[in-house]
């Protein structure tokens, strides 16, 4: 069989061949999803991405079946799934909790007090990274930069901002995700889905919300609004001469941004100094 082939094909009069467990109804349901994902691609391999979002909106992460669904749509062995699945970590081995609560720990947010946010909510809600709470409502994690270093401490819920996070307003964040509680996010859509919805909108099938809400919020707006206030504009980019490409220009010695620019302002700064320790004079 070939690699764009699927390997599950209907059988007349009875459900479609697998080695899943997943009930026929599932089963019809996925295969048209993952039918519709394949199609999207030249090649239909290069699925396995959304694929994978996919199976994890019905079983709640990266299931055994689930591995075993996307091998055998795309005619792949269940090693070279799980070889994807295993290395990006928005992909879950483990079932997942309905939210996932990520805290940014990268540098700016660290400084701002992400580092406290998480150790807060890890012993309110007495979970470590990648591990979830008793109840199955929330799957605490650490990550990475979210690109919103000017909302610093961010708190993510199944990757919607919650911006200017503290400890305070987090522990009490989540304790109305764990009561059922509507929650808002800071900008982007009026309210929050299930991991599972979420992983199906990552799979390709869009929810119809992504208008909702706000999107660039005022810091991020901060510094176009004073370039306009102040007639501020970007500079034209020189075209390069007709016939030739940009690359083919050699660089000028000297030219604005060179190194070569920089008149010598110290002893070390000469052949004659460059020996000299610092505090001698070049002679």
């Amino acid at each position: 069989m070939r690699a764009t082939e699927p390997a599950t094909k209907p059988v007349e009069g009875g459900p479609v061949e697998t080695r899943t467990r997943y009930d026929a109804d599932t089963l019809a349901a996925l295969t048209a999803d993952a039918t519709a994902i394949m199609e999207r691609y030249p090649d239909p391999r290069s699925g396995l991405l959304p694929m994978l979002h996919l199976v994890q909106s019905v079983d709640g992460y990266v299931s055994r079946d689930g591995i075993l669904f996307c091998a055998e749509m795309l005619g792949i062995t269940a090693a070279e799934v799980s070889a994807v699945a295993t290395f990006y970590t928005q992909y879950k081995r483990h079932p997942n909790g309905t939210y996932t609560v990520g805290v940014c720990t990268n540098t700016l947010c660290a400084v701002m007090g992400g580092d406290a946010i998480f150790d807060e909510l890890s012993d309110h809600l007495g979970v470590g990274h990648d591990e979830t709470t008793d109840d199955g409502a929330i799957t605490l994690e650490r990550i990475e930069c979210n690109a919103a270093c000017d909302y610093a401490p961010v708190v993510m819920v199944n990757w919607e901002f919650f911006d200017n996070q503290t400890p305070e307003t987090a522990t009490a964040l989540a304790d109305k995700l764990r009561l059922g509680e509507d929650v808002a996010p800071t900008r982007g859509a009026a309210s929050v889905c299930s991991f599972k919805q979420m992983s199906r909108i990552l799979a390709g099938f869009p929810d119809g919300r992504a208008d909702e809400g706000v999107g660039a919020g005022e810091p991020t707006l901060a510094g176009l609004k004073i370039a306009r206030e102040r007639g501020w504009t970007a500079p034209d980019a020189e075209a390069p001469a007709t016939g030739e490409s940009q690359a083919e220009v050699p660089p000028v010695t000297g030219a604005p941004g060179s190194s070569a620019q920089r008149q010598p302002t110290t002893p070390a700064d000469t052949e004659v100094g460059k020996d000299k320790k610092p505090g001698e004079d070049a002679k």
